[in-house]
């Protein structure tokens, strides 16, 4: 079974087999993998079918270099009972269109091999006009798509609030023990109802500029998240946002510095932004830092990467199922961003979508 692209934005369909981007590979050694909480082997009656998105720009081009050293070992570890699939993303969407159509043709996986924003594409994949991607053959004989991560990238914030190491051998491992659970997405919205979603973080104003600046600067590693904050502040000045929680009244909060929601813990590079957040949770942490300058940010520092920063006067958390925020006076100029991706200015709608994915844990 193959996957073609059409093109980022429409719906996808097979191609002539000489079009496709997906190579498989088959492993040729039998193990006792399990995939499925019980611990039960699949059935021999149909072999399993993974598909891993890689990313090999990711790092630097360091992931793809690492991906050519852990195949074998993950074929090896596979075993016959699974057909791997691998496609290298070559552009901007690509991982979210294969996604997609590996969803639809009904893979029992798909796994991003990268960092955060191979990730977040990959889980904008599961999606398609505001609903979950269903395999064709849904009522089949097998369950839903799960979701799986190879961390390889330059941050791979995600990883960190499970514990996770940048370590693919590790990865590779936690796939073919076969724990998974369901876990919660976030959904951004719009007042033309487009729908993206995120698995991690997602920010407004100067931490989303933060995150603009640093893309730039990735070839400094970690580095390059501080170089995109001093960056971004400046000409940066605080703005009075209003904020509707689960969809209650507004409220106004003035001289706003950066509103982050987490479904997740870390944003970055390794800062703790959201250090209650927890993507099993049903609920997003939303973190509000009012009136910050830059010699703040330097002073405070240390307490954003340990997650110590809440007790600051300056900075208050909500847990919401939703929130909604816009500028009081409209400027068109408050960026966001999601998992690192920049999505545009305000206004914005965000919300949770409980145990919206299964994912190999």
């Amino acid at each position: 079974m193959v996957y073609g692209i059409i093109n980022s934005s429409s719906i996808l369909l097979p191609k002539p087999a000489t079009s496709f981007a997906i190579r498989s590979e088959q492993s040729t050694t039998a193990t006792d993998v399990s995939m499925n909480p019980t611990n039960c082997r699949p059935s021999p009656s149909r072999r399993r079918e993974f598909v891993f998105i890689v990313n090999p720009k990711g790092a630097n081009g360091r992931a793809g270099k690492q991906w050519k050293k852990i195949l074998p070992y993950l074929k090896s570890h596979l075993g016959e009972e699974y057909i791997i699939r691998e496609s290298l993303t070559s552009g901007p969407s690509y991982a979210i269109d294969i996604t997609r159509e590996a969803i639809k043709q009904g893979a029992d996986a798909v796994i991003a091999v990268g960092g955060d924003g191979t990730l977040h594409e990959v889980v904008n994949g599961f999606f398609w006009a505001g609903n979950p991607v269903l395999a064709h053959n849904q009522g089949g004989t097998h369950a839903t798509t799960a979701l799986g991560l190879i961390p390889l990238g330059t941050g791979s914030d995600f990883a960190r609030s499970f514990g996770w190491k940048n370590d693919p051998y590790e990865a590779i491992n936690r796939i073919v023990k076969g724990q998974k659970s369901r876990i919660d997405v976030g959904v951004i919205t719009d007042k033309s109802n487009g729908a993206h979603y995120f698995i991690n973080v997602a920010d407004i104003h100067l931490s989303a500029k933060a995150g603009y600046y640093a893309s730039m600067y990735k070839r400094f590693g970690n580095l390059c998240y501080v170089i995109g904050a001093l960056r971004a502040f400046m000409g940066h000045s605080n703005q009075d946002l209003k904020i509707k929680i689960n969809d209650g009244d507004w409220e106004i909060f003035p001289q706003v510095t950066a509103l982050c929601i987490g479904n997740a813990k870390f944003f970055g590079g390794g800062m703790m932004i959201t250090p209650t957040a927890d993507p099993h949770s049903g609920s997003l942490e939303a973190v509000i830092l009012q009136n910050f300058k830059w010699y703040d940010f330097i002073l405070k520092l240390h307490k954003l990467y340990r997650g110590t920063h809440l007790s600051e006067k300056n900075i208050c958390l909500r847990s919401v199922r939703s929130i909604e925020v816009e500028e009081v006076v409209q400027s068109g100029g408050i960026y966001i961003q999601s998992d690192g991706e920049h999505l545009g200015c305000l206004p914005r709608k965000f919300r949770i979508l409980p145990a919206a994915i299964e994912m190999f844990v």
